[in-house]
């Protein structure tokens, strides 16, 4: 406290005549009729005192703190990290829609980001300097940031010429910070500092792990970049070591989670490869959150050509050992034809609701309005859409959460509430 004493801070002179305002008038209440000047003109001095020395220390903390910066710190530090605790897993260009719509509500997201990437930059760092690939991670946390875009631009620049081209800033910043701090965790926890990240980007695994699939025709794959273009069906994958230790921060967020998000994503590449960490999907299977996976809205050439919604959930529980999935977010609105065209020309399409009778358990299906039509025509999850929706089913399918936060819940509920569009809802073929 001492240092608020310190000289050239501009905040004693403040405080100290907004004390002789307050004293002022607590005196030209008690003498009323006492005084040699009417006690209403003291009273309006010092109230005008008061009004005075607020405004300037107003002024002050804003020239230190900034005009626009504060308000959003008080937000996230107040409300926000009163909002439900939320964990999403996945990776790719999917995940970063979920955490960039939630952190909205909620600062009390963990991210869980697969680290088997193979390619790109992630690629070559991982193999020059044998650190973590840090591409899914650093894009996670630039959806979490809460800085300037400035600086997000910074994370996200990709060098074109040189001896750099094809690394990102940001990828450069990871491992100069993994360096810099010793390990790659408390590089990650520092670079989010930086970002002033809300909630927290973590690894699925510190190990080195790599991701391998076998087809349907025999043939195995060893890599992400070759998983992600499988000329066949998959069959499953897998990691090696197939032990992966996982973080216990990661283990540990999972069992106070009140809502784990999977997806939407790569299903083998991005979703999946968290789950083949087994402590992770153990500690799913066991959760009393609600466990929702975000279908893709279209299907990915080679890797789920053909797949069907519950064909995305079959190899999700297939390869979690179990149960792990208690509502599926689905899309239904229209894709324009010309894009969808487009893809089909790619050898995507929109992914349909197929039912399958062999499907052990039909988790509840949502459909609602979750894509947008990005300007070159790119098909992706809206990220406020996805997040009302979200918030939405959870607390229709866990109201619970709310428990000893019955005020955070209902500003939540009414944040809600401002916007008009509701989901559908269905269990298997029955409309709801």
């Amino acid at each position: 406290m001492w240092r608020y004493l310190l000289p050239g801070l501009k905040l004693k002179r403040y405080l100290v005549l907004v004390a002789l305002g307050w004293m002022g008038l607590g005196a030209a209440l008690a003498l009323e009729g006492r005084l040699r000047i009417p006690a209403g003109l003291l009273g309006a001095a010092s109230l005008l005192t008061v009004a005075g020395a607020g405004f300037g220390l107003w002024r002050s903390l804003q020239e230190v703190v900034g005009w626009g910066h504060w308000p959003g710190v008080v937000y996230a530090r107040r409300y926000l990290l009163r909002g439900p605790r939320v964990v999403a897993l996945g990776g790719g260009t999917g995940m970063p829609a979920v955490l960039r719509g939630l952190k909205e509500y909620t600062a009390n997201l963990t991210a869980i980001v697969t680290v088997a990437d193979d390619g790109g930059s992630s690629g070559r760092l991982r193999d020059d300097l044998g650190m973590l690939p840090p591409g899914d991670l650093r894009n996670c946390m630039v959806a979490l940031a809460d800085t300037e875009s400035l600086m997000a631009e910074l994370f996200q620049y990709r060098f074109e010429s040189g001896e750099l081209a094809g690394h990102s800033f940001g990828n450069l910043f990871l491992a100069a910070m993994e360096k810099a701090t010793g390990d790659f965790v408390t590089g990650l926890r520092e670079s989010s500092r930086v970002l002033a990240v809300r909630g927290r980007v973590l690894p699925a695994t510190l190990d080195r792990v790599e991701l391998r699939a076998r087809l349907v025709d025999g043939r195995v794959l060893e890599g992400e970049s070759q998983v992600g273009q499988a000329p066949a069906r998959i069959e499953r994958v897998w990691l090696e070591p197939e032990d992966a230790t996982p973080l216990a921060e990661a283990i540990e967020a999972l069992e106070e989670a009140d809502l784990i998000v999977l997806g939407p994503g790569s299903l083998y590449t991005s979703v999946i490869p968290n789950l083949l960490v087994r402590p992770i999907a153990e500690a799913i299977r066991r959760s009393r959150a609600l466990r929702v996976l975000v279908a893709n809205a279209m299907t990915q050439p080679g890797e789920t050509s053909g797949y069907s919604v519950f064909d995305h959930v079959r190899a999700v529980e297939e390869h979690a050992g179990g149960s792990v999935v208690d509502v599926v977010l689905v899309n239904r609105a229209p894709i324009p034809p010309a894009v969808e065209a487009r893809y089909r020309q790619e050898g995507a399409e929109p992914v349909s609701w197929g039912q399958d009778g062999s499907f052990p358990r039909r988790p509840a299906l949502i459909a609602a309005d979750l894509i947008q039509v990005e300007a070159d025509g790119v098909v992706r999850h809206d990220p406020a859409k996805l997040a009302r929706t979200l918030l939405r089913v959870l607390v229709r399918f866990r109201p619970h959460w709310a428990e000893g936060h019955r005020l955070d819940a209902w500003i939540l509920e009414g944040r809600l509430r401002g916007h008009p569009e509701r989901p559908g809802i269905s269990h298997g073929p029955r409309t709801w």
